[in-house]
């Protein structure tokens, strides 16, 4: 319905719905932007209402004339409705269908990276220090808005979304960075300068942030920004109040780390005034703010409309929060076209096609496909007389996994999960331990048969390769559909090899895979795009095996092959065409 608006609050923990505006204040003209804010505010605090809305990146001129803008998009530069309270609601889930072509960059690559130079050259010259460039993307779109929304906020796990239709236009709001928030005289700002590519693994996480913390690069531009937005908010806080309580912290989100910092302070000042003291965020400018804004005017050829604008509310006591409008699509109603803005923080050290890259990177919300529904999944051999088999290893995986895609567990709920299993079993079980993202615990235990007389399996090379950057290959889930298919096309095998797209070996479909050349036993390294096995790790501590890359075509010349698991442990197998 025109004018309903959804976002999410982190003063509350959840979603807010603002349905069926009693008013809807909006304005083209710069001149009425910093008046109407105050009528807004006046209406909030007199009548008991909420305030729920934008402010474009123009309406940026209407808080320092100095500030160079574009003239307006096809958006307004303020866009507010007036609510009753808001009702708290569960995320969004709808599942209307949509359908959007292939994003197309107004700009191409040739023309980004002439920009960057002249920025480059503006820096050398000493008339800035960095200056946050952007470009849009552009695709048809036609369907279900609030199915596109569902979607980008599900693949991006962000913590200040929004969904405004206004009518004219529906925007969809992914944005992970707040502006600023207020609970009575305090103010928080959390500015995000500094991205780097989630791992596959929790392991080349943790490798990703500490390269993200110590990079001099991102690190000055981080500290550019506090600077900044410490002077902004000191022409409206308190004396003495700033402070810096948290600095290079670094965010996980499903395809991207982001590094924020975070700044607060005491303020009697109004939100009107903390915004015209705040707006545009400086994380998305440059340094110095004024400077860096004739740049971005002058290079930018089109303005940037909600794209790094700001979503948010204002309620009654001196409450508000608004967000940085990045990771955010508009769809203009009339047209069809969906638009969606990106870009970087350039500065003399930036390297013009890592830049171009790293928007890349930031666009990949758009094209990810809905991450499937999927459990975490252990099976463990349970004995009477040994109980659970590499227990600890189990566990250990279990919860790094758990981290990595921040599902809630707690190692003391699975190990009284398992205790309670056991105590029910007299003879040899696989036991399975499932973690559903809610953090809720499933287990299930199957009599595990007498093994039987050892034969070789027979094993053949899967049809296709996988994905090496396919985080599923990482983790132990109930999303098993690359091994599924693999084994579906070869119905004649006991087993399956995977291989990947450089014709290296990886796993098995249920093992790993340990290989034989003379006297010496490999098993590819994890980052072929293979599970860490249990057994596997033990049979590396006690350097039974070691790794190495193995080559498809050193697998058919191999002198024996074994797969391997903590249920089974060893079986021979043989290669069959």
């Amino acid at each position: 319905m025109n004018g309903d608006t959804l976002l999410q609050s982190s003063q509350t923990g959840g979603w807010l719905k603002f349905h069926r505006p009693l008013e809807i204040i909006t304005t083209t003209d710069p001149l009425q932007v910093r008046p109407l804010l105050d009528q807004i505010e006046q209406s909030v605090n007199q009548h008991g209402l909420f305030a729920a809305g934008f402010l474009t990146y123009e309406a940026a001129s209407a808080f320092d004339p100095a500030y160079r803008v574009h003239s307006p998009s096809s958006l307004p530069l303020l866009w507010f409705g007036l609510y009753s309270p808001p009702s708290p609601v569960g995320p969004p889930l709808k599942q209307g269908t949509f359908k959007l072509e292939h994003w197309q960059p107004a700009i191409e690559q040739a023309a980004y990276e002439t920009a960057l130079l002249k920025i480059k050259n503006y820096i050398r010259r000493g008339e800035t220090y960095q200056v946050n460039y952007t470009m849009r993307l552009r695709t048809p779109f036609a369907g279900d808005p609030q199915g596109l929304f569902s979607r980008l906020v599900d693949g991006q796990r962000s913590e200040y979304a929004a969904y405004i239709d206004t009518g004219a236009s529906v925007i969809c709001s992914a944005s992970p960075e707040l502006f600023f928030r207020r609970d009575g005289a305090a103010v928080t700002a959390k500015p995000m300068k500094g991205t780097a590519a989630r791992g596959r693994t929790w392991l080349e996480d943790e490798r990703q942030i500490d390269w993200l913390r110590n990079s001099l690069k991102n690190r000055a531009e981080n500290v550019m920004i506090v600077d900044m937005v410490r002077n902004d908010l000191g022409r409206v806080a308190t004396a003495g109040s700033i402070q810096v309580p948290q600095l290079f912290e670094v965010e996980r989100y499903p395809t991207i780390l982001q590094m924020t910092s975070t700044i607060t302070a005491r303020s009697s000042a109004s939100t009107a005034e903390i915004m015209a003291a705040l707006f545009p965020c400086a994380s998305i400018t440059g340094a110095p703010k004024m400077r860096a804004m004739e740049i971005i005017h002058q290079l930018e050829p089109e303005p940037r409309g909600i794209y790094t604008g700001c979503i948010g509310y204002i309620g009654p006591n001196q409450q508000a929060q608004f967000n940085v409008a990045i990771r955010t699509v508009v769809i203009d109603q009339t047209s069809g076209v969906a638009e969606y803005g990106v870009g970087g923080g350039i500065v003399w050290d930036s390297e013009t096609a890592q830049e171009y890259q790293e928007c890349r990177l930031k666009a990949k919300v758009l094209t990810e496909p809905r991450r499937p529904d999927f459990d975490l999944l252990e099976t463990m051999l349970w004995e009477p007389d040994s109980g659970y088999f590499l227990l600890a290893e189990h566990l250990h995986r279990l919860t790094t996994s758990a981290r990595y895609f921040t599902i809630p567990v707690d190692a003391n709920h699975l190990r009284h999960a398992l205790e309670t299993v056991a105590a029910s079993l007299d003879r040899p079980h696989r036991v399975r331990l499932l973690i559903a993202p809610n953090g809720d615990i499933t287990t299930q235990a199957i009599p595990l048969d007498s093994p039987p007389v050892q034969k070789r399996w027979r094993v053949a090379l899967a049809r296709q390769p996988v994905n090496a950057n396919d985080i599923f290959l990482f983790h132990k889930t109930t999303h098993r559909q690359v091994y599924t298919t693999a084994r579906e096309a070869q119905p004649d095998c006991d087993e399956v090899i995977l291989w990947n797209e450089q014709g290296q070996v990886t796993e098995a479909t249920i093992a790993n895979i340990v290989v034989q050349f003379g006297h010496e036993l490999v098993t590819p390294p994890i980052e072929c795009g293979l599970l860490a096995g249990t057994y596997r790790a033990h049979l590396l501590a006690q350097q039974a095996i070691r790794e190495r890359i193995i080559t498809v075509e050193e697998l058919k010349h191999s002198d024996r092959i074994y797969l391997i698991n903590s249920v089974r442990t060893w079986i021979e197998a043989e290669l069959v065409a």
